[in-house]
């Protein structure tokens, strides 16, 4: 089952704690701190594997967490790093923030990777706050939280030329003539409900992809048939293999049918209509077949197009139509759907308020991650760290923006676990 999305949460790795920790060794009854730093939480990395073909596995699983950082240790010893959460998707796969729709990164090429969750710096240890005047700090600061979010996985096909067309005009028909794609192939509408991939040989190393797009019909772009789900899958090929039916087999007209299919691709995506596309006229040895493509060139054979008159069933022309597309590949450069092209690409959030204030009744909530963090480190039994605290508070914003809300003294604030009545 070919599986083209997935949506999955990912959360890198916390930063370890710092420690508090003093020296202590014999004959030295009070050394100086010596709390080590907390070590750095895992990245969540993704990494485009030739090995893996399909998303399915992402239906089983779907949540993701890199390893967090340890915390530190007394004499100096930082805590280790937490290691890396390496996720593998096929080449040609795009990872996609849920809450945004922005493009994070574009995994064209196997062996690209990219950054989507960083992991949380660590904190630090006691030892960094010893001062002249502080010559024993009680307190250490707390690691800071991964990165973590909601992401969508979409994959496109990898294919160097696309087969397009109605339903039934040959497409599998082509495919399982000249690759050994063998795709499920019958008399009848959308016999094809996944892409199938196959590999075209010349000979001597000569060869390209090629792939069945399930047919397309009038108003697939809004979503009639197999709609918009399947029209994305030829937006990666270099070249556009445009299957008609001349026999008219099932009545419809052939000029006609290359009309709506051309507008459809325009209507979805107006680049889609601008790529290089080879007309290939099948069935041309069913009775009625020549009228119909005489016709068929004196209509559209003026416009730039290279057209083919074949017949797959009995591998009439398929051939020389094969050798033609190889050498119009050599010259088409890969298709890129974004303008990354660092193998690395990294993405940074864009940085959140260091707090929000909210009143629940007569309680001041005071939140945020700067906030968690503070809290976390605070050691509120010891005198130097609650003045810490409090310049911390203060310098950042928080007591400003309370006495902005009409806090009065002797007023709740609430700041995660942490209660106390304000006080001028």
């Amino acid at each position: 089952m070919f599986i083209d999305s997935a949506r999955i949460y990912v959360e890198a790795g916390n930063g370890g704690n710092g420690a508090v920790s003093f020296h202590r060794e014999k004959y030295i009854a009070a050394g100086g701190p010596d709390g080590g730093d907390g070590g750095k939480g895992g990245d969540v990395i993704f990494v485009a594997d030739e090995g893996v073909r399909t998303l399915v596995d992402f239906r089983y699983k779907r949540k993701y967490k890199a390893e967090s950082g340890q915390n530190g240790g007394s004499s100096n010893c930082t805590g280790r790093n937490g290691s890396d959460l390496i996720i593998k998707v096929p080449a040609g796969t795009i990872i996609k923030d849920e809450e945004t729709g922005r493009i994070l990164a574009d995994l064209v090429k196997p062996g690209q990777k990219a950054v989507i969750a960083k992991g949380g710096k660590g904190g630090k240890g006691n030892q960094h706050f010893a001062t002249s005047t502080r010559q024993v700090p009680n307190f250490a600061k707390a690691g800071d939280a991964g990165e973590s979010r909601w992401i969508i996985l979409e994959l496109k096909l990898l294919a160097d030329v696309g087969l397009i067309g109605y339903p039934n005009v040959g497409k599998s028909t082509i495919l399982s003539m000249v690759t050994a794609a063998r795709p499920k192939i019958a008399n009848y509408h959308f016999t094809t409900l996944n892409p199938n991939l196959g590999v075209v040989s010349l000979g001597e190393g000569n060869s390209f992809v090629m792939a069945d797009i399930p047919g397309l019909i009038e108003g697939a772009h809004e979503g009639v048939g197999l709609g918009i789900n399947f029209l994305k899958h030829v937006e990666r090929t270099k070249l556009l293999l445009h299957v008609i039916d001349i026999a008219a087999v099932e009545g419809r007209d052939p000029v006609q049918d290359f009309e709506v299919i051309n507008g459809e691709l325009k209507e979805y995506n107006p680049a889609l209509a601008e790529k290089p596309q080879i007309i290939a006229l099948n069935k041309s040895d069913i009775t009625g077949a020549e009228e119909n493509a005489k016709r068929f060139m004196e209509i559209i054979g003026n416009r730039g197009y290279k057209i083919f008159t074949i017949s797959a069933a009995t591998n009439k022309g398929l051939d020389e139509l094969m050798r033609y597309i190889y050498e119009v590949l050599k010259d088409l450069p890969d298709v890129i759907l974004t303008e990354d092209t660092d193998d690395e690409i990294v993405y940074t959030a864009k940085e959140e308020k260091p707090f929000e204030i909210r009143k629940e009744g007569d309680v001041y909530i005071v939140e945020g991650n700067w906030v968690r963090k503070l809290v976390g480190s605070t050691n509120f039994d010891n005198y130097e760290s609650l003045q810490y605290f409090q310049r911390a508070i203060k310098r950042k914003g928080i007591v400003d923006e309370l006495e902005k809300m009409g806090i009065s003294e002797g007023d709740t604030v609430k700041m995660y676990d942490l209660e106390f009545d304000y006080v001028r």
